[in-house]
């Protein structure tokens, strides 16, 4: 059986007391000291016969606020324990936190005879927890300031912290952006994804697209993030967790808008594949005009060729005509020198609907400049056929070119253009249709002949545009036709194979 206070001899409280850890102190009703261990020495720098007599108030500070005094002596006068913090002052003048509990001691009657003080050092605690806060404050500044989306998730994937830039893309991917973000990267990497989680392995920077044409905002530009995932463990600070610790994982998502380095990518990208075409265009545009010309000019050698035959079976002199033939031979062959050589690209397997919306592309100022509206209808199962980039890109400008100067001249109120295109067993196709003043039957087949144009007199055309067109067609097994059946202006229709047997160089 536990023995009652009565029971312990009263040495033992006061050895109690003069050992404890805690600065501890007796003071009258009016607050002045009459005991104060040798923790209260140790803490203040007073020595024991320094304050017996001496008020309380010999340890306070006047940063500390008078309401807090106030408060102090209201509670102390309802006879009842208080607890605060103080800034004390030690006897050399420096200053300390302290954590202080005051405690009334009532006499039989109730009435208030003694004050029990106990206040310990706090102030490296005090500091400590600053640093910890200032600290987190710095984070969080820095955090929410970042040009990248932030977002810390916890083991059930549920965000506990984000930053302003994580806040806006809730516009775009929504509500909860991680979610989406986490869906696609999952759905890209596979089984990767779960692996890294399981072995706490980073996933660097991956290029995410992602549409924003929900609410009303279609015809916007995709967002492109760059989303990387590392993971980190935080220690417990739980009681439970001080002996046995435990440790829960965070998955840290950072995502970083790349859309304008996509924008400049693909602008640098445009530009080459302009540059590449513009070149293309002039080397067989040459190339025509040069066999064009030669072709032109071989009728009359031909013909003087058989004056010559003729004269010569009559026995006829004809030095002349030989000169001159002979001079004509010769210019032929300068000709025929001076034809630049065909480069061949190697075949690749080609998206004609992303190489036609290049094209487009190419063409979208001009088309804005003469007010030409396009209609995009794409097949959403177009298969990838075996071709050459550059030399169908070309083949499809030229019908665009051809297209959007025929809406110029037609000056009526319908200026547009659709592109189409449908995939069957055996090909792909390609429609072409402009609302211009069209081409008469009679002329469906000429205008696919060297030199022939439908444009005015006034204007100076070569008409090899549809021959380079039908030539980069035919090169790979397909075809370009006028259609004879459409009656809305004009509709050319580009036929390629799926599975050519040969492509021819």
């Amino acid at each position: 059986m536990s023995d009652t206070p009565e029971d312990l001899p009263p040495q033992l409280f006061r050895l109690a007391v003069e050992q404890a850890a805690l600065a501890i102190s007796i003071t009258d009703d009016q607050a002045r000291i009459l005991y104060a261990n040798p923790s209260f020495q140790r803490v203040t720098g007073y020595a024991r016969e320094e304050v017996i007599g001496h008020n309380e108030s010999l340890l306070s500070y006047k940063v500390t606020p008078r309401i807090v005094y106030e408060t102090l002596w209201a509670q102390l006068q309802r006879q009842r324990p208080w607890n605060g913090m103080l800034v004390n002052r030690r006897k050399d003048g420096s200053r300390y936190l302290a954590d202080v509990t005051i405690t009334p001691v009532l006499d039989t009657q109730g009435r208030t005879t003694h004050y029990l003080g106990m206040h310990r050092d706090v102030t490296e605690v005090h500091r400590l927890e600053r640093q910890v806060q200032n600290q987190k404050g710095l984070i969080e500044s820095v955090v929410d300031a970042a040009q990248v989306a932030i977002a810390l998730l916890d083991a059930e994937d549920r965000v506990v912290l984000d930053n302003q830039e994580y806040k806006k893309l809730i516009g775009v991917l929504g509500r909860e952006p991680s979610v989406t973000v986490l869906t696609a990267l999952k759905a890209r990497l596979g089984a990767e994804f779960e692996q890294a989680r399981e072995l706490r392995r980073a996933i660097p920077a991956r290029e995410l697209r992602f549409e924003q044409g929900r609410g009303g905002k279609a015809g916007r530009e995709p967002l492109w993030l760059a989303c990387a995932v590392s993971w980190f463990e935080e220690q417990e600070i739980t009681a439970d967790a001080f002996y046995e610790p435990k440790r829960r994982t965070y998955m840290l998502l950072t995502l970083q808008d790349i859309g304008e380095l996509k924008r400049q990518q693909e602008a640098i990208r445009m530009n080459g594949v302009k540059a590449l075409l513009a070149e293309q265009e002039r080397i067989q545009g040459l190339r025509e005009t040069l066999a064009g010309a030669i072709f032109q000019l071989e009728g009359p050698l031909n013909r003087l060729q058989a004056a010559v035959n003729l004269l010569d079976a009559r026995g006829e002199t004809a030095a002349n005509l030989e000169e001159s033939l002979a001079a004509g031979r010769a210019a032929l062959e300068t000709l025929r020198a001076a034809m630049p050589a065909d480069t061949q690209e190697g075949l690749q397997a080609l998206d004609l609907n992303a190489l036609l919306r290049d094209v487009l592309r190419l063409a979208t100022p001009r088309m804005l400049a003469d007010g030409v509206v396009v209609e995009w209808q794409a097949a959403g199962d177009l298969p990838r056929i075996e071709g050459r980039p550059a030399q169908l890109s070309n083949l499809f400008k030229q019908l665009i070119d051809n297209a959007i100067e025929a809406i110029h001249e037609q000056r009526g109120a319908r200026r547009e253009l659709r592109v189409s295109t449908r995939v069957y067993d055996d090909r792909v196709e390609v429609d072409l249709d402009d609302s211009g003043p069209g081409i008469p039957e009679a002329w469906r087949f000429k205008v696919f002949e060297p030199f022939f144009t439908t444009k005015g007199g006034d204007v100076h055309h070569p008409g090899l545009g549809l021959v380079m067109a039908r030539e980069a067609a035919a090169s790979h097994g397909g075809f370009v036709d006028v259609d004879p059946d459409y009656h809305d202006g004009c509709r050319m229709r580009v036929q390629l194979p799926l599975n050519p047997a040969e492509v021819r160089p």
